[in-house]
C-alpha cells in the first residue's frame, strides 16, 4: 500500500464528499437553500428535486454520484488497485465527508447517492453496486418494507452480507462494510419515525 497515495485520495474524497450540492444548486435555481423545507432537512437528491425542481435534483444526483465515484475509481486505476487495503479508507472518505462535511460545520446528509457513487467507483467490479440497487428495488416493490427507515437499514445490511459471500477481495468487503455502517448510523441518528416495521409482499395485494 502506498501510504502517500492513500492519504491524498482519502483526503480528496473527504473534501469532495463535504460539498453539499443540494444546497448549492437550490441556491442557484431558487435563490435559497430549499433543503431546509424538508421535514428531515436532508441536503440530498430527494429534497433538491422536491423543492428545487427537476434540474436541481438531477444535477445534485449526478454530482453526489461523482464525488463518491471519482476518488475510488481513480485510486483503483492509478494507485492502489482493488486489493490494496488502502481502498477501505478511500471508500470511506467520501461518505464521511458527506455526512460530516467540514465545509458545513459537520452537519451533512444521509449519504445514499454518495454510497452508490462509491460502489460505482469499483468498476469494472459491478457486483456491489448492482447488489445495492437490486436489493433496494426488491425491498421496495417485491417485498415492500415500510417505513423507508427500515428499508434502508435492511438494504445495506443485506448488501454487506451478499458482498461478503460473493467477493474475494478483502478490501472491497471492508470498504462496503464501512460505507454501509456510515449510512446506517446516520439514519439511526436522525431517525424520523416511530412507526413499527411493516412488510407487504407484492403477490398478497
Amino acid at each position: 500500500m502506498d501510504i502517500l497515495s492513500t492519504f491524498i485520495f482519502s483526503a480528496t474524497g473527504y473534501l469532495l464528499g463535504g460539498l453539499l450540492f443540494a444546497r448549492y444548486f437550490s441556491k442557484l435555481f431558487c435563490g435559497k437553500d430549499v433543503t431546509v423545507k424538508g421535514d428531515d432537512r436532508n441536503p440530498g437528491t430527494y429534497n433538491a428535486y422536491t423543492y428545487g425542481g427537476f434540474w436541481c435534483g438531477a444535477l445534485t444526483l449526478v454530482c453526489d454520484l461523482l464525488k463518491g465515484f471519482l476518488p475510488v475509481f481513480l485510486y483503483i486505476h492509478l494507485a492502489g488497485g482493488l486489493r490494496s487495503i488502502g481502498l477501505v479508507l478511500v471508500m470511506a472518505a467520501p461518505i464521511l465527508g458527506h455526512i460530516f462535511p467540514i465545509w458545513h460545520k459537520f452537519n451533512g446528509g444521509k449519504g445514499i447517492a454518495v454510497s452508490f457513487g462509491i460502489l460505482l467507483g469499483l468498476a469494472p467490479n459491478m457486483l456491489p453496486v448492482l447488489t445495492l440497487a437490486i436489493t433496494y428495488l426488491f425491498l421496495s416493490f417485491v417485498i415492500k418494507i415500510n417505513p423507508h427507515f427500515y428499508r434502508i437499514i435492511l438494504t445495506y445490511c443485506l448488501t454487506v452480507l451478499i458482498v461478503i459471500v460473493s467477493t474475494p477481495e478483502l478490501s472491497v468487503i471492508l470498504g462496503c462494510m464501512a460505507v454501509s455502517a456510515a449510512v446506517i448510523i446516520k439514519h439511526i441518528s436522525v431517525r424520523d419515525t416511530d412507526e413499527k416495521i411493516q412488510v407487504k409482499a407484492l403477490w398478497k395485494r
